[in-house]
């Protein structure tokens, strides 16, 4: 908690209240710096959170839940931002390109890259320039180049489908004409997806740490009944960290694979399910209480394909992390192309069943880090929206997407947005508001307890006065 609280750091909007702001917002009106009043708000915070905790509890315990984990959820462990070319992507393209080097030339494909940032951003950028800049001792300082990896890949993207069998070469005019070569465009991209790939090998040093976020979420989240459906895990990133924080728990994630020498695609998969034998033949079967299932939605660094055969009929399979093979990877990258890619195989499978876990009655999803910008992804979610007993839980400490802005117009009571840079990160909502069924279960017997023992010793204290009075 920071040490001067601030409104704009805990926000909980259920319909068209912010709960917080109801319970806080009279102590903090009159003079929000004092001591005091600081106080006051941070002890009623304690008590609203404790309230809400219990409230997500009982969505919790909603027959069928599901979560959908975006790239938010992973940056505190080393994951970057779309939002402009990471600095730590440019950076691994700067070093491949200077070890290419020859003499004075320079790569042909980071040239290009220098060139095209240039003219759609209207600044000038140059390997020499930028190298500099990167070698030096203040690189914190450095400024990304101001334009997002998306739009940026999709540019690309689009210019390589618009280059026919026959056309070799593309020609841009305006302020400067820049000529770009088929196959240098071509090279330009695999060199950004490749270091893409290798950057999202996470944690990354030093940052191990969050891991335990991870662990937590996972450990969460197995405290659901067990009589209850097996909780769902989509995410749309392609790093392993939910992966790691299940092995670290001794979870089991159903994650659409089979084999064990060789793990490859089998959906059927996750139809299955996990029981302890039973003691004696006649016996009732125990449900094995640590299992979920994971959706990669957008694929995985530990993804890679290969030709179809009866052994394996998608030609996928999976594998501990290669950066050395990120030709033969399985990601859906940030492109126009991406939404053509859902429909194939074997993301259609996984989006059919995205769909249709959060279509099913009573079900509620939990979106977390997700900014809302994969237009097929917000089309379920949508549609899922027109079923009555369907909650749907948005976690983001400063959301900006039209999708959210359009759910905060509407009002509507089956919608909870958390928000604040104290309660909308991964981090903080699993820390602060993501309850522990189990722990959850123990404080209310120990206060049931405690309040039973409160009314005998009362009623203990009533008979002797009664009996000396006699």
């Amino acid at each position: 908690m920071s040490e001067t609280f601030r409104l704009s750091d805990y926000q909980m909007r259920i319909g068209k209240e912010d709960v917080i702001e109801r319970h806080i917002h009279g102590i903090l009106s009159d003079d929000p710096e004092s001591s005091e009043n600081q106080d006051k708000a941070k002890k009623a915070l304690g008590e609203v959170l404790k309230e809400m905790r219990v409230r997500f509890g009982t969505i919790l315990k909603t027959d069928n839940v599901s979560f959908l984990v975006g790239a938010g959820s992973s940056l505190a462990a080393g994951g970057v931002s779309l939002a402009n070319i990471p600095k730590p992507l440019e950076k691994m393209l700067l070093d491949k390109a200077k070890e290419e080097q020859q003499g004075d030339a320079v790569p042909v494909w980071i040239a290009l890259f220098y060139s095209i940032a240039s003219v759609l951003s209207q600044n000038e950028f140059s390997f020499e320039s930028r190298y500099e800049q990167f070698q030096s001792d203040e690189e914190n300082a450095i400024s990304a180049i101001g334009l997002n990896l998306e739009e940026f890949l999709s540019q690309l993207h689009t210019w390589s489908a618009g280059m026919l069998e026959a056309t070799e070469t593309l020609k841009l005019t305006g302020g400067a004409d820049l000529v770009i070569n088929k196959n240098d465009l071509a090279d330009l991209i695999q060199e950004i997806t490749g270091s893409l790939t290798v950057l999202l090998n996470l944690p990354k040093s030093g940052l191990e740490e969050h891991l335990r976020s991870h662990r937590k979420f996972i450990k969460k989240v197995l405290t659901r009944p067990l009589n209850l459906r097996r909780a769902n895990i989509f995410t749309l990133n392609y790093d392993t960290l939910i992966e790691q924080g299940a092995d670290a728990e001794g979870a089991v994630l159903v994650d659409g694979f089979v084999g064990t020498l060789r793990r490859v695609f089998r959906p059927e998969s996750y139809d299955l399910d996990f029981y302890f034998p039973a003691q004696t033949t006649e016996g009732r079967v125990h449900r094995f209480d640590r299992a979920l299932h994971l959706y990669k939605l957008h694929g995985s660094i530990t993804w890679h394909k290969e030709d179809q055969s009866w052994e394996n009929p998608y030609g996928l399979y999976a594998t501990f992390f290669n950066q050395k093979c990120p030709e033969d990877d399985v990601l859906i990258y940030p492109s126009p192309l991406k939404y053509g890619q859902a429909l194939g195989m074997p993301y259609s499978e996984l989006f059919r069943r995205f769909g249709n876990a959060i279509a099913q009655p009573q079900s509620a999803l939990f979106v977390i880090g997700y900014g809302f910008g994969d237009d097929h992804v917000n089309a379920l979610i949508r549609q899922a929206l027109a079923i009555p007993s369907f909650t749907l839980v948005v976690v983001d400490p400063e959301p900006k997407s039209d999708f959210v802005a359009e759910l905060e117009k509407l009002e509507d009571e089956r919608v909870w947005i958390v928000k604040g840079w104290e309660l909308g990160t991964f981090d903080s909502f699993v820390a602060k508001l993501l309850p522990d069924l189990r722990e959850e279960e123990i404080d209310t017997k120990v206060m049931k307890t405690f309040k039973g023992l409160a009314m005998l010793s009362r009623q203990d204290t009533g008979a002797t006065e009664e009996d000396s009075d006699g």
